[in-house]
């Protein structure tokens, strides 16, 4: 299983946990199976049609993606929000 690890406020709504193992093909399947298993993350990541958020940012490996790249059993998906300030 591939290796999904949240930050910030992500966590939290992950019942605190930063790293959850998941299975899937693809950074969409993944983040799917991750709004399963912790409702409060639904609609945090992905939009209603399966796309990342604009404020979301997306790392498989130290590369940033998009909801179709692929992954595997053994890929580190970090999962960040945006940064902003003034």
């Amino acid at each position: 299983m591939a290796l999904v690890r949240l930050r910030g406020p992500l966590k939290k709504l992950a019942d605190g946990r930063s790293e959850h193992p998941i299975a899937g093909g693809t950074v969409c399947e993944l983040l799917r199976e991750l709004e399963r298993e912790h409702p409060a993350v639904d609609g945090w990541i992905l939009d209603e049609r399966g796309v990342i958020r604009r404020h979301i940012n997306v790392f498989v490996n130290g590369e940033c993606v998009r909801e179709d790249a692929p992954v595997s059993s053994e890929d580190r998906i970090d999962v960040l929000p945006a940064i902003s300030g003034g």
